[in-house]
This record gives C-alpha cells, structure tokens and sequence, in this order.
C-alpha cells in the first residue's frame, strides 16, 4: 500500500511517500480502508521529534482517519466489514499513524459514521472535536447562561468550541485576526468576535464581559495569564491544553481569591470510555447538522510532506492564513 512515513525525525521534507506492506487485523483490530485523514499540531510535533513518544520503525505519519471497514479481527463485535467509522488517537503512544491507505486501528478509539457524513468531514471533526468536547464537558462542566471565551475560533479546535458551546446554551466570545475569520466565527454561532489586531484584548473583553469569564478555553501555546486571570468571573474555570514549554507569570492572589480553577489536560490521556463518550454526542450534533467541520486545505496524502508545513508555519510561526483543518485523500 501507499503511505506518507518517516524513518527518523526531522523537517517535513523526511516525510517519505512509499509503498509499505498492507496490515492485517488481529485480536481486536480493525482494518479500515482510508476515505480521508487530517492534519493536527502534534502529527508534526512528533515528526520532529520535539515530543518524545515511541515511534515504530517505519512510522506513518497521522491521529485522525475517516474510511470504510475491509477486514476485522477475531475479537471485534462492533463493527464488520463494509461499516463507514471514523476515529483519532493513532500515531500517539507506540501506535501506527493514519496517512495510508489502509490503517489497523484497535475498534476501542473507531467510531461510527452518521450516514449524511462525508469521510473528509469525520476526519476533520475527530481530533479537535473530542479535545474541545473532554476540555468544555469532562472538565470545565459548561453550562447553559454561561459566558465563555476561547481564542481563534476559526482555528480547529477553537471552531469546535465556538459550537459546542453553542449547543451547551453559553454565551460565546471569540477572537479573529480578520474580517474574514470574524465572519466566520459568526456563522459558527459566535455572539462576539474580538478583531485583535483593531482591538486591545482587554478592553474588549471588559466591554464584552463586564461580570468576567466563566470558562476561557486557552488553544494558544503561550498563555498570558497577567490577562486571563483578571478576566475571569468568580469560581470561573481555565482550560489549557497546548504549551509544553510555555512557562508564563501567574497572578495567584487574584486566581485563588476568586475560587477559580485551572483544567489541563492532553487528549491522548483520555480512556477509550471518556472519547467514546465525546464521539456519541459529536455524531449526534453531526447529523442534527449542529456541528459541522471547518476544512481550509484539502491535499492529496502523497503531499503531506507540505501538509505539515503549512500546518507548521501557522501553528509555530504565526503565518495566520489557515482558517479550520488540513484535510488529504488518498
């Protein structure tokens, strides 16, 4: 089979579009025939080998996949062949990646596709999705009249929160660093969208929120908590999940005289219970057409070496023109 794959960390020029042997399903594996896959911040982190985690020999790069069902092992009992599933969590841990072909995934982290659901689709919702629904449901316990903020909600996971914040009855606030995102943001059920780079943050937050923040979903890696922490409502909670170096100034007076509380969590930590658990709600808001998918490249798997590229320069180098995921076919 074809496969995008690395042998050894480095730059997205290593990434290598070869032929590897097909897998087959043992135990309780499935084999899935990929339909589409998407790009995420950590598919580069760890082909750079900037996150340690063990990789097999050769590793195929990729978390999310979206494909039809060939072949199940021994063990399976949810799924059979012909079945559209969708799943993330691959590539992570000592697990094979996703950019191929076929993929083996054990049917623990692959859920099914809702029937009006393209693959290209499910593979954009499924990283982000599940992170911003553990991050805004398991931890931060959203609730219906509360005020939330996240940053870039034309991004991949800030898209997702914007909308299922909606759905969870909030208000929400977003930033946008253009008219075109801001619009965006919007559509996706944004009540305020912060033009930052016309706007000082925050000014507009306390124009906005005069009672404070209950929930700020943080997705930028360097967190200003001289900003947030001022910003937040009594007993609010903040949600980190991205920064592995990041190592800001923190105001704890004013963070504990609030009651407030700090979430973080990493979404490849979450058991195979707690995703499911994101994934039957995700697939219900899908075909309720309540949550959809924000697509801003689609590539071929054979050009994922720019694939991460792009997804780099906007992830580390503040490119900015990526609005939503990186979608590739085979």
């Amino acid at each position: 089979m074809k496969a995008a794959y690395i042998e050894q960390p480095g730059p997205p020029d290593c990434i290598v579009y070869g032929d590897l042997p097909k897998p087959s399903p043992v135990g309780n594996q499935v084999l899935v025939r990929v339909g589409a896959v998407s790009v995420n911040p950590i598919d580069t982190y760890l082909r750079a080998g900037t996150v340690p985690m063990p990789l097999p020999r050769p590793y195929i790069v990729g978390c999310d996949v979206a494909g039809t069902v060939e072949a199940v092992g021994p063990k399976v009992s949810r799924f059979r062949p012909g079945d559209r599933v969708w799943g993330s969590n691959q590539g992570l841990l000592g697990r094979q990646g996703t950019f191929a072909e076929y993929v083996v995934a054990e049917e623990d982290w692959l859920y099914p596709t809702p029937e009006l659901v393209s693959d290209r689709e499910a593979a954009a919702i499924a990283l982000v999705g599940i992170t911003a629904h553990l991050g805004l449901f398991r931890d931060a316990r959203l609730q219906t009249g509360e005020t939330l903020y996240v940053h870039g909600g034309a991004g991949g996971v800030g898209s997702c929160v914007v909308q299922m914040a909606k759905i969870a009855g909030a208000r929400v606030i977003t930033s946008a660093g253009s008219r075109e995102k801001a619009e965006r943001c919007r559509r996706l059920g944004a009540d305020e969208v912060i033009l930052y780079r016309e706007e000082p943050e925050a000014e507009a937050l306390r124009r906005l929120a005069p009672d404070g923040i209950d929930v700020w979903f943080e997705t930028l890696r360097e967190q200003n908590f001289e900003l947030i922490v001022p910003m937040m409502a009594p007993r609010g909670r903040i949600v980190v999940m991205a920064g592995r170096d990041s190592k800001p100034s923190f105001p704890v007076g004013p963070f504990y005289v609030k009651d407030c509380k700090m979430l973080g969590f990493a979404m490849f930590n979450a058991l195979p219970a707690e995703q499911e658990h994101c994934a039957t709600e995700i697939n219900r808001w899908l075909s309720e057409g309540k949550l959809r998918a924000v697509i801003g490249r689609s590539l071929k798997i054979e050009q994922a070496a720019e694939a991460h590229r792009i997804q780099e320069e906007n992830t580390l180098l503040g490119r900015g023109d990526l609005m939503g995921k990186i979608v590739l076919e085979p």
